[in-house]
């Protein structure tokens, strides 16, 4: 049987189906809760983070941790910006706190499969205790600038707008074309789907983890996000929407939002899976009252070079590969006997 505290997110807890032995709700001292359950038996505390009081000071979950066997505890986060910082998260596990998620749905999970050191010491930043206020400061200021010369990194979204416009596969095939001129990495989030390409280095997180798995893999140049059609924007760089320009998708999304295009002002509006020539583009662009930003046919996920796929990674800016298009021209002449 399982204990639930909850606060903001009581509602959702109580979706959950799980065997419960006790419910309390509101807000908390750790020193309440330590009374409250000292000599009470349960399975697992499900532990909504805004139940504690403070919870966003991290001496609070500190206090938790001594007080509390939090191997029986799995603690659902907020959407807070510190709560869900890499800091925050890797002073929990410092803490042996390794069962918390921003997923109501990976709380079942958690319950019979717990997490251990292993499945999260990818985001323990271990030098973390070394950190000083000058080198905070630092890091601060270079990651609140939007340049990607200097974060050295560009996070790209991919989203489905009309449903299963096929964010997961034109991921895939991006970073295999992406590999050839960059240091890249692509992950999923929230779904498990990339494990159908049989590519052992696609990776799959949370929502809640993205953050850090960014964090954790920050030298790299480029991470490509499928966020299918769910995933937050808020860890990317850049974002491209993915719609797929059949009549009844495209039918659909109005129906279920009327204001869709209206939204999509000012953003990059990539057609996928299309059929469409550019007379068709010209009217879809005049209907929606939007821009099309690229046009992606439906393609081979057999083949390893696409060219269509540099011309769009040319577009975003990967201007590596625009370098090697200008040397394939010249050297394409029909005798290279004329000189540039």
């Amino acid at each position: 049987m399982n204990v639930i505290v909850s606060n903001k997110y009581q509602s959702l807890l109580t979706t959950l189906d799980i065997d419960i032995i006790k419910n309390i709700n509101g807000e908390f001292e750790v020193e309440d809760l330590v009374n409250q359950f000292r000599n009470f038996y349960y399975n697992k505390m499900v532990l909504d983070i805004t139940a504690l009081k403070n919870y966003q000071d991290i001496e609070t979950l500190q206090n938790l941790s001594v007080n509390m066997d939090v191997s029986n505890i799995i603690i659902l986060l907020d959407d807070s910006e510190v709560v869900n910082s890499p800091k925050y998260l890797s002073s929990l596990i410092s803490m042996g706190i390794y069962n918390f998620t921003r997923n109501i749905d990976a709380i079942q999970f958690l319950i019979h499969n717990p997490n251990t050191y292993k499945d999260v010491a990818q985001y323990h930043q271990l030098n973390s205790a070394g950190t000083n206020a000058e080198d905070t400061s630092t890091s601060e200021s270079s990651s609140s600038s939007g340049s990607y010369e200097k974060l050295s990194l560009r996070v790209i979204g991919i989203k489905n707008v009309t449903n299963h416009a096929g964010s997961t596969t034109l991921t895939y095939l991006l970073k295999k074309q992406l590999e050839k001129k960059y240091e890249c990495l692509a992950v999923e989030v929230d779904e498990h789907d990339f494990i159908y390409f049989n590519d052992k280095t696609l990776k799959t997180t949370s929502s809640l983890d993205l953050p850090a798995f960014i964090a954790t893999n920050s030298e790299t140049e480029v991470i490509l996000v499928d966020l299918n059609d769910r995933g937050s924007i808020s860890a990317c760089t850049d974002v491209i929407y993915l719609i797929e320009p059949g009549l009844i998708k495209l039918n659909k999304l109005i129906r279920k939002d009327k204001r869709a295009f209206e939204k999509l002002r000012d953003k990059k509006i990539v057609l996928n899976r299309s059929i469409l020539n550019s007379k068709d583009i010209k009217d879809f662009e005049y209907e929606s009252k939007s821009k099309v930003f690229f046009n992606v046919p439906s393609l081979d996920d057999k083949l390893d070079n696409q060219r269509v796929l540099e011309e769009l990674l040319i577009k975003l800016g990967f201007t590596r590969f625009e370098e090697e298009s200008g040397e394939n021209a010249k050297s394409n002449k029909l005798f290279g006997i004329f000189k540039s």
